[in-house]
């Protein structure tokens, strides 16, 4: 992975690509590093990375409020952010739009395919990723405050606009509604 040090916002805007991959973090904190090593496990590909420790003018161009903070910029436009630290498949699949499947290493089936609409501030949001990241599913999460395409998705999808919403396999959960979550993910009720 080539990693492209920040020093301002202006490096970002000036850069010609059309689609840019953005790593906010905070160097020397345990989630951080993850994510920065996860990333240089990536084979080709440019990212931008700004350690807040010594840029500080960027992160609230995108709305970024936590690290660390995985941004896709497409034209411009946030298209998503990714919060924490992923695995290095996770992120290789994000930047070279790979489908994303997961096996479950208890039995070895492939897991739906499970997409979160959610906000920075929702606090059943994070309830709700919290949850699936204990139970080992793995979620591509949107931030649909910053991301108003993939919004008008989830309300053309579901007719709802309140958040959480989730995405499993086409059949939308509105909520943080477990029961639904356990039954549709096979995830033993505790």
């Amino acid at each position: 992975m080539n990693f492209v040090d920040v020093k301002g916002y202006r490096d970002i805007v000036e850069d010609k690509d059309t689609k840019k991959f953005i790593l906010i973090y905070k160097k020397g904190t345990p989630n951080s590093d993850c994510a920065y090593d996860a990333l240089s496990k990536i084979k080709d590909g440019k990212i931008f990375s700004v350690d807040v420790n010594k840029v500080r003018n960027v992160h609230q161009h995108f709305g970024v409020n936590s690290v660390p903070s995985f941004v896709v910029v497409n034209n411009g436009k946030v298209e998503n952010i990714i919060k924490g630290c992923q695995t290095s498949n996770y992120f290789d699949q994000i930047i070279h739009e790979k489908k994303i499947t997961y096996t479950s290493s208890n039995t070895g089936t492939t897991q739906k395919r499970v997409v979160v609409y959610s906000t920075p501030s929702c606090p059943y949001c994070n309830k709700l990723k919290q949850y699936l990241t204990k139970h080992g599913i793995k979620f591509t999460d949107i931030n649909v405050a910053v991301n108003q395409q993939a919004a008008a998705e989830m309300v053309r999808k579901s007719g709802q606009r309140g958040v959480p919403q989730t995405d499993i396999n086409g059949q939308i959960i509105i909520g943080f509604d477990t029961s639904k979550l356990s039954r549709i993910l096979n995830i033993p009720t505790e």
